[in-house]
């Protein structure tokens, strides 16, 4: 069977796209996938909504965390949500200088939208994630180019320069 994506898709769109037609007696639900350094960068870069959870199985406030998190993957199946376990995938927590876990992070669209650690309730998880999707990227993305053209015109080569 030759499964056609829509262009435009970004890869966890097609998977979910194929999920649902090889099972199609189960709800359409996609949880939480494992993101490692191989998939890290094209996960993160891909259209849509990405929610990472960064973890680790001997910390407390993680465990707790991880079923909100899961929960909230099951009401926002269109939403691709990702967990790194940062013992496994030291190297990758060290590039992304997560200092305390848990640690959330939300992209959409290849950006960069928050990143804080510390478990949420489930309430303000449900809340983020109406932030998000409510974004005019459009505007975020020209907010981001008039502050980075901003940025390249001052002056760097003063040794008292900080951002």
């Amino acid at each position: 069977m030759t499964v056609l994506s829509p262009p435009g898709l970004g890869i966890f769109a097609r998977a979910k796209r194929l999920h649902s037609l090889y099972r199609p007696n189960r709800e359409d639900t996609m949880s939480t996938i494992e993101l490692t350094k191989e998939n890290f960068e094209s996960a993160i870069s891909a259209e849509g909504i990405l929610l990472i959870d960064w973890w680790a199985a001997w910390c407390g406030p993680c465990r707790q965390f991880a079923p909100i998190y899961e929960q909230a993957s099951e009401r926002h199946p269109e939403i691709t949500f990702g967990k790194i376990d940062t013992e496994a995938e030291q190297e990758l927590a060290q590039m992304a200088v997560i200092t305390s876990i848990p640690t959330l992070m939300v992209f959409r669209d290849g950006i960069l939208l928050f990143s804080q650690p510390g478990a949420l309730p489930g309430a303000a998880l449900d809340d983020l994630i109406s932030q998000v999707e409510a974004l005019d990227m459009d505007q975020v993305r020209a907010d981001i180019a008039a502050n980075q053209a901003g940025h390249e015109e001052h002056d760097h080569s003063d040794p008292n320069h900080q951002h």
